[in-house]
């Protein structure tokens, strides 16, 4: 077959637009074609992994399906899709769905106006996985639209109201039957006469459903009619793209294809690309030739066959869920065990875009020994039919296939072309098994495979097979263990027996990758022993015993056992949030107190909200890329660059010695000299045309190290070397020698916190744009601080800082990560743009980003509490560690709140407070949303629980007696009263119906062995701002235009907390306007300066006063001009003040609110006021795999007089659900050499739609008042994420009650997340004793703890 010499075209269309591209390239992604082509420029699709494992990029793409003869809409991941796989396909991004233009489309209306919008950057993907979703079921489920959300993750809003808003399309719902008289039965307190009293004041509702337009598919977009008459009348003809580097051919029939395939054995099939893409990303794979067989009918059929199913090689994972679904309604239940099997584990399989992408066999064929679909396939006896120019042949999917043997394998040749599944037969049970890190979207520690067949109507092993994965570096078959069981009966010898064989044979050596090993190794034989169950459980059911007289043979099933059968229902989250509404006389106009959206929402969910990395192109820009350290403490020899420079479009190096001014700090340099402190520090830049020159330039640049002593990297290792970043900070009061003396007992315990990456979705970026005269520049920065950067850019270059000018139009997400890292980017960015005289943007990969940035200090903590007989706690002695990484940023200030903030709600008469932070060869460790009191507090908590464990009592009669109780001083000497306090407990334990939910807890353990349930409640008394007046300062500018227009500029930054449209709501309240007339541009340097970081929880409350001021001094030049003309309307008066030489403008100030410590004495006035607040937390454990569900949240929130419930709820939810990530799922695995393993949403766990509690309850304290801040609100930004500890503490609760149950010992090493391993390896039993246990002496793990 010869080939053209050049490409051919690629035909594809976009939004309804028709696309021609003559030159695609194969290494093009759809992602990148849609951004940066410069006639689509959609940039409403963001980049935020590039793995397809967030869904920021969602689209929808349509392809006309020859099978049956449909249009197919199925959302993917455009970050992983090739452009050249496109071709007859017609694509969907957010730009086509609907615009504020033009017209909304209804999910987008109901995404913004049900506040399901903060930050915006994961809305344009949210709204993509929804809007497919209704293409496909104008009425959806509830749980199709939990699946269709499960592959889109969102850091801000804890996910409960993007559900709220996509409910409303849903047919049915769970929802209250009483809703529609205006009452919910979630409403009903334990006695029903709470402080609310029921009040005509307490508001449900945050957004009206009726307002709403509804939806009507016969508005959307059509399939393109040229597409499908290519659809209807094929080419046949091989279609070939040339690219740089990549050839991609897409041949027409199978039979060219199986010719190609000949020539090219060694070229890759590729499909959906979500094997093949990450692996060419993150390892650098590459193929020189790709084969695509999208065109090839043949291998999507599927037929019915008298004894299986055969189901096409090229049909997708999402397909292949529906034929298996299809197929099992249509046959007998015992012919179908292996398809439910499967059915089982395909949900649970990535995210719905990659499942819609990934062909099933790409799945077989890439063989990860993660696959959840091959254990299943191997132990159905699935049959793999294979095809080439030589004929077909069929192979089994077996282990020697998974395993990879050349002679059980595909010849080069040779593709697959289908699978065969075989009916299970009568007395055959086949069943499937996996754990992950969390429930959805996670690869598995470990996924089985199991099947049994017995002697008709007996319980002897005719035939059995078992298949792990995750345990090794293929799927494992144990069939050893398998045979030597055959002739066995089904009971509790055969099980000890299969236990004791399967670890010998599915061994697991102590350095496996991925780590967790006795974890695996108890995951074996848990399993197996869940599969005992589960086949006994069906022998006995009575169809079985129909033919069995005698049914006593079958060993029985203790009633406690069954609940280890059922897996976890995945169910939508329910629930009522609860706010104030405004006073009855509050003038209508008056938008403060009201649920006003989020001002950039509808542009949020239209994809016109422009971020950083959405400004077009700048002429003769360039884009630069960073080279990182790979060694943790080494001496740079020499850095060689010749090599780089010789790439095409590589435009310049820069180093160190490019810098005019100053190279950062002495301890904290912006690039390396000399020396380098841990792996990720930045060395050097490359500058080049393109992104993707700039990324391959810097593999070429050759560093040569000499490795240096010592190297540290655990807090324990730090202490041994007394390597610590700044001195000790301590608080003491009382006489805590003698209180231990008198007190009943002592406890002594320690506390592990892990860290936390902050994992805004859109990653750190900055364009810099230098102007032709007077060394100017414009900087364009996703940051926190917009002052710090131009500080240091202005000193990094040597200029006056006037020259520099910083714009923040809206961060994608900050969380503390984006206060001063932004800095260091923007100044090397600066050096790289002044050096070359060209713009530069630098865009940072996920995995760079969370290589370098550092996140939240993990902790180390060893307390000892005396205490009473009846839970009087005495004297508390805490000693506190943090892992500050290899330079001190922040380290110093998060020590001092860490002890500041440790003694929560608790008044204790002997304390002592002591922290240091470790200086370690890891990347420093910065800001993180709660500033140390996250981990700080959790340890006090823990405290808490080992006292009640010691003296016999629940936690919560321990935390209530020793809880602050009236007016008093802190440890710190700062008066306060704790009245609000005791409103939120006592309010979160009525509406938690606590003490009768405590009970049934307590009833359900007593009758479940292998699941428990626990419940926690749990007090918070948070500080608010930072310890120091000058940094609660701020400043506003108001213009007032002639056409009555007013622009409202401050020095806060829109990170997706909602302080622009706070700030819209206090000017016009004070300007009594109403907030249509209003405007906010951007956050600059150049209006306001010498701003302070948006942080600390108190951006709304300083700047809102600085605002005020503003508008009270206009307002006051009009007063005049009003008095004159009551009856005038605003333009008229302005119009007035004009002709009349009033200004119209103004600088707002807030001097701040006084703030110091004294730490020689160890007091002082270090926080402006309080956040109280208490979370009750109920969850369901599964002991044998470590799993984990969350019942019930109950959060109650003083917020005082909120000045938007909507805003201030949704900071409560989405802290609450970030915090409850940083207590269970969200580890961070370091190697022996300090490398940062999880660097993606692979590995790096945040929470997803799937982990938000099935109910989840938000009550903003009514009547409560504080005369220092604006409109007496407060600042909640940080405050929930400590109560995500309720979750962990829930958790802990029903890993002590099985301890108990175990008769194990109380264990005083609390140590977070409470990951299933922990969970898991904590609920010891006779499995977790079975396992082989490694010598630590004997083997390098493949991770280490540095907490």
């Amino acid at each position: 077959m010869p080939y053209p010499s050049r490409s051919d075209e690629l035909l594809f269309f976009v939004n309804g637009r028709k696309v021609i591209e003559r030159n695609a390239d194969p290494e093009v992604t759809l992602l990148n074609f849609l951004r940066k082509n410069r006639t689509l420029c959609l940039t409403g699709t963001k980049y935020a992994c590039g793995r397809g494992g967030c869904g920021a990029c969602t689209v929808m793409v349509s392809k006309h399906d020859p099978m049956s003869r449909k249009i197919r809409h199925f959302s993917v991941t455009a970050c992983l899709v090739p452009i050249c796989s496109l071709h007859g396909a017609a694509v969907t991004t957010v730009e086509g769905v609907g615009s504020i233009k033009t017209r909304l489309h209804p999910v987008q209306e109901r995404i913004a106006k049900s506040h399901g919008t903060q930050c915006g950057f994961c809305t344009p993907g949210m709204v993509m996985s929804m809007y497919t979703l209704l293409r496909n079921h104008p009425q959806p489920s509830e749980e199709q639209l939990m699946e269709a959300l499960g592959g889109n993750l969102c850091r801000c809003t804890g996910y409960r109201s993007i559900l709220a808003g996509g409910r409303t399309f849903c047919m049915e719902s769970n929802g209250c039957q009483q809703k529609e008289t205006g009452k919910c039965c979630l409403d009903q307190g334990e006695n029903d006469s709470s402080s609310l009293d029921r009040k005509s004041d307490i508001c449900t509702e945050l957004f009206a459903k009726e307002e709403f337009q509804p939806l009507d598919p016969t508005q959307e977009l059509i399939f393109p009619p040229e597409l499908l008459r290519m659809a209807e009348n094929p080419e046949k003809r091989t279609l070939i793209f040339y690219g740089e580097r990549v050839t991609w051919i897409s041949p027409g029939t199978l039979k060219d294809l199986l010719e190609l395939k000949g020539k090219h054995p060694e070229a890759p099939l590729i499909l959906g690309n979500t094997s093949l893409g990450p692996t060419m990303k993150s390892q650098g794979h590459f193929h020189p030739i790709l084969l695509s067989p999208a065109r090839i009918p043949e291998l999507s059929t599927v037929t019915k066959t008298s004894d299986g199913l055969t189901i096409g090689a090229g049909c997708s994972l999402a397909q292949m869920r529906d034929i298996l679904a299809e197929r099992i309604l249509e046959l007998p239940e015992e012919k179908t065990q292996t398809f439910r099997a499967l059915l089982k584990h395909l949900p649970h399989l990535a995210g719905q875009q990659i499942r819609n992408m990934a062909s099933l066999g790409g799945h077989i064929i890439s063989r990860h020994c993660y696959s959840d679909l091959n254990p299943v396939l191997a132990v159905g006896n699935a049959t793999l039919n294979l095809i080439s120019e030589e004929g077909s042949r069929q192979i089994p999917l077996n282990e020697y296939f998974l395993a990879g043997l050349a002679s059980a394998d595909l010849r080069p040749k040779e593709i697959l072309e289908s699978v065969h599944i075989p009916h299970s037969r009568k007395w055959e049970f086949v069943s499937a098994f996996r754990q992950a890190q969390c429930q959805q979207n996670a690869l598995p520690d470990v996924n089985a495979g199991m099947r049994v067949l017995f002697k008709e109507g007996t319980d002897t092993i005719e035939d059995l097979s078992v298949a792990y994965g995750g345990v090794g570096a293929a799927t494992i078959c144990a069939q050893k263990s398998c045979q030597q069981l055959l002739g066995r009966r089904w009971n509790e010898l055969m099980l000890d027996e299969a236990c004791r064989l399967l670890l010998d044979e599915v061994s697991l050596p102590g350095s496996a990758p991925g780590g967790r090993v006795e974890f695996r190794r108890t995951l074996v034989v848990s399993f197996l022993f869940k599969f005992y169950l589960e086949v006994l459980q069906e022998l006995k059911k009575p169809l079985k015993l129909l033919s069995v007289p005698d049914s006593r043979r079958y060993p029985e099933i203790p009633d406690r056992f069954l609940s280890a059968l059922e897996d976890f229902p995945l169910t939508i989250p329910q629930g009522v949030q609860t706010y104030q509404s405004v006073t009855p006389h509050q003038p209508l106009q008056d938008p403060v107190g009201r649920p006003i959206m989020h001002l950039s929402g509808l542009k949020h969910a239209t994809g016109e909200a422009i971020f950083c990395d959405d400004i077009p192109m700048v002429d003769k820009e360039l884009f630069m890329a960073l080279v990182t350290s790979t060694r943790a403490h080494a001496k740079i020899i020499s850095i060689d660059s010749a090599e780089a420079l010789e790439l095409p479009g590589v435009v310049d190096v820069i180093t160190a010695e490019d810098i005019p001014g100053t190279n950062g700090a002495e301890d904290d340099r912006l690039l390396a000299v000399d020396e380098v402190f841990c792996v990720g520090q930045i060395i050097c830049a490359v500058v080049a045309e393109t992104d993707v020159q700039a990324k391959q330039a810097i593999e070429m640049i050759k560093i040569t190290y000499e490795d240096l002593e010592p190297v540290i990297f655990t807090i324990e290792d730090a202490i041994k070397h007394n390597s610590f970043l700044c001195p000790e900070k301590r608080l003491e009061q009382g006489n805590i020698e003698e209180a231990f003396e008198k007190a009943d007992q002592i406890v002594e315990g320690e506390v592990h916190v892990g860290g936390q990456e902050h994992f805004y979705m859109e990653t750190q970026r900055v364009l810099v744009i230098p102007k032709t005269e007077d060394k100017e520049l414009d900087i364009y920065v996703s940051t926190q601080d917009p002052a710090h950067v131009q500080k240091t850019v202005s000193s990094t270059l040597n200029v006056p800082i006037n020259r520099i000018t910083c714009h923040v139009k809206r961060v994608g997400g900050g969380f503390g990560g984006k206060v001063g890292r932004p800095a260091v980017f923007g100044a090397i960015a600066a050096v790289g743009a002044v050096k070359t005289g060209h713009p530069i943007r630098l865009v940072l990969d996920r995995e760079d980003d969370m290589l370098i940035t550092g996140g939240r200090h993990p902790l180390f903590g060893k307390y000892k509490v005396g205490f009473m007989n009846n839970g009087r706690i005495k004297a508390m002695d805490v000693e506190c560690y943090i892992n500050g990484g290899c330079t001190l940023d922040d380290s110093e200030m998060v020590t001092e709140f860490l002890i500041l903030k440790m003694e929560n709600a608790y008044k204790i008469r002997n304390l002592r407070f002591r922290g240091r932070a470790c200086m370690t060869n890891l990347p420093s460790n910065t800001a993180f949303r709660g500033f140390g009191f996250p981990q700080g507090t959790l340890v006090t908590e823990s405290c808490i629980t080992a006292v009640a464990a010691k003296c016999g009592l629940l936690p919560e009669q321990i935390r209530e007696k020793n809880m602050y109780k009236t007016v008093d001083k802190t440890i710190y000497k700062q008066a306060f009263n704790p009245e609000t306090l005791i409103r939120c407990w006592n309010e979160c334990l009525d509406k938690s119906s606590f003490h009768s939910r405590r009970m049934q807890v307590e009833e359900f353990n007593k009758k479940n062995y292998w699941k428990k349930k626990g419940i926690a409640i749990i007090p918070m008394k948070f500080s608010v701002g930072f310890a120091a007046t000058s940094y609660h300062q701020a400043a506003a500018l108001v213009h007032i235009y002639t056409d009555g227009s007013v622009l409202v500029t401050h020095g806060g930054n829109e990170l997706g907390q909602g302080i622009h449209t706070k700030m819209l709501q206090v000017a016009s309240r004070e300007l009594k306007i109403p907030m249509s007339y209003m405007h906010i541009c951007e956050t600059s340097t150049a209006t306001v300066p010498n701003t302070v970081a948006t942080a600390a929880s108190i951006g709304a409350d300083v700047n809102g006063r600085a605002v005020q001021n503003a508008c009270q001094i206009l307002l006051k030049r009009l007063e005049p001009i009003i008095k004159k003309n009551p009856e005038g309307t605003w333009e008229d008066w302005i119009e007035a003040a004009f002709e009349q030489r009033i200004s119209l403008s103004a600088t707002g100030y807030f001097r701040g609110y006084k703030a110091f410590m004294d730490w020689e004495k160890g007091e002082g006035d270090p926080f402006p006021y309080y956040v109280y607040g208490a979370a009750c937390s109920e969850v369901e454990i599964d002991c044998l795999t470590g799993a984990h569900k969350k019942i019930r949240t109950d959060v109650v929130m003083d917020a005082c007089c909120s000045l938007n419930p909507a805003i201030d709820i949704g900071q409560i939810e989405g802290s609450f659900i970030q915090g409850m990530g940083l207590y269970t799922t969200e580890e961070l695995k370091y190697s022996p050499e300090g490398v940062l393993y999880s660097r993606s949403p692979d590995e790096y766990k945040i929470p997803t739609i799937n982990d938000v509690p099935e109910e989840f309850n938000v009550s903003l304290l009514p009547s409560s008042h504080t005369p220092l801040t604006i409109y007496s609100s407060k600042g909640l930004g940080e405050s929930g994420m400590f109560l995500g500890s309720s979750v962990f503490f829930a958790i802990a609760d029903a890993v002590a009650t099985a301890r108990r149950e175990r008769d194990l010992a109380e264990d005083f090493t609390v140590r977070s997340p409470a990951t299933p391993e922990r969970v898991r390896m904590s609920c010891a039993d006779r499995f977790t004793e079975m396992i082989p246990r490694d010598d630590p002496k004997t083997f390098k793990p493949w991770s280490i703890p540095i907490a």
